[in-house]
């Protein structure tokens, strides 16, 4: 099993900054990839910004310029940099990462985080 911890939620006001982090730990052989999702009140989960293992990054339109997905494959760790926050950041993110548990593994399995709050105020 593979578990995901996340880290550095919180309140902050509009055009401040927040640090999320996220280690996975468990039984990894490879992470394929790792991401954030967030899920407003009322709202679908959405992509917010990924990164393979090879360093290419994709994010939403609605984040481009302001967040950072960065990742440290020895320690298993991603971070979401997140600048010029604005109320409509407000929502629970989720870690999300693909995980190949052995050698053998013929596909990765898709593991999510608990969540972490990020409030942004007006």
């Amino acid at each position: 099993q593979v578990q995901l911890v996340e880290s550095g939620g919180g309140l902050v006001q509009a055009g401040g900054s927040l640090r999320l982090s996220c280690a996975a730990s468990g039984s990894i052989f490879r992470i394929d990839s790792m991401g954030w999702y967030r899920q407003a009140p009322g709202k679908q989960r959405e992509m917010v910004a990924h990164i393979i293992s090879g360093g290419s990054t994709n994010y939403a339109d609605s984040v481009k310029g302001r967040f950072t997905v960065s990742r440290d494959n020895a320690k298993n760790t991603v971070y979401l940099q997140m600048n010029s926050l604005k109320p409509e950041d407000t929502a629970v993110y989720y870690c999300n990462a693909e995980v190949r548990p052995t050698i053998l593994s013929y596909r990765p399995n898709d593991y999510w985080g608990q969540g972490t709050q990020v409030t942004v105020s007006s």
